[in-house]
């Protein structure tokens, strides 16, 4: 094993790629970042880093897509997530370790101590090997069931099927959840393409909602449509999304 561990960050948040490259200690040596899962594969194959950290949701390829590409010559790799559901069972199967955001001092350095002794004890072609049969065998299809937020200082895994609706708020998606509303640092597209289509309908751009929570559909004057939910929560609905919500509700045009 070399000297110092090569590392390779790879995320498409700046704010998330800094937080690990501060973690570092330096005992290990930074070999460079990428933000695209695309950009991932290239530094990979130049750098040939001895770890990489890497956010299984990106733009363009995935960080399993990442993987595949790689096939047998990827290094010993943590993923980082916002969702648990991919992670743990991948970390069961094969992965090293995984990280789920927002994780704490502590966590990360478990994670690069647990890599650490896989690279030094030659595990990580075996374990290579078991994820890709993993990525094989496991439909490509997957749907949330919980959703880790940080609450308190604490880290909790809020149940998909609890949410009533998600709504954006800056670089942050607010879920919530009968009155409590929890913060997490998602994409409102990462999500929805998340969550089960058949049980989510993004309304607007700023709001996903739970179809079993709408309780009426609005028409306001001047052409413009909401959502009423049972909570009596109201929402509003774009032009171009109002048709296909009022299929998905059975209602008649």
């Amino acid at each position: 094993m070399p000297e110092k561990l090569r590392i390779l960050i790879a995320d498409d948040e700046p704010l998330a790629r800094q937080r690990i490259e501060d973690l570092l200690p330096s005992s290990v040596e930074l070999a460079g970042t990428a933000a695209t899962g695309d950009e991932a594969i290239e530094k990979i194959a130049e750098l040939k880093p001895d770890l990489v950290f890497l956010d299984v949701q990106m733009p363009g390829k995935s960080g399993l897509q990442v993987v595949e590409a790689i096939g047998e010559a990827m290094p010993a790799t943590i993923f980082v997530t916002a969702f648990d559901q991919f992670a743990l069972k991948a970390f069961d199967v094969a992965a090293v370790d995984y990280l789920v955001k927002p994780f704490d001092d502590e966590r990360f350095a478990q994670a690069l101590q647990r890599a650490r002794k896989s690279i030094e004890l030659r595990e990580v072609e075996k374990m290579t090997r078991r994820l890709l049969g993993f990525l094989q065998e496991e439909p490509k299809q997957k749907f949330l069931d919980r959703i880790a937020v940080e609450s308190r200082g604490q880290v909790r895994l809020v149940p998909v099927s609890r949410i009533d609706y998600i709504t954006a708020s800056g670089p942050y998606a607010e879920l919530h959840v009968a009155d409590k509303t929890y913060a997490v640092r998602e994409r409102m597209q990462t999500l929805e393409e998340q969550l089960d289509p058949e049980v989510f309908f993004r309304v607007h751009r700023s709001a996903i909602v739970r179809l079993d929570r709408i309780d009426a559909l609005l028409h306001r004057p001047g052409g413009d449509y909401a959502v009423r939910l049972k909570d009596g929560t109201e929402l509003d609905v774009s032009r171009a999304r109002r048709d296909e919500l009022q299929q998905r509700l059975g209602i008649k045009g």
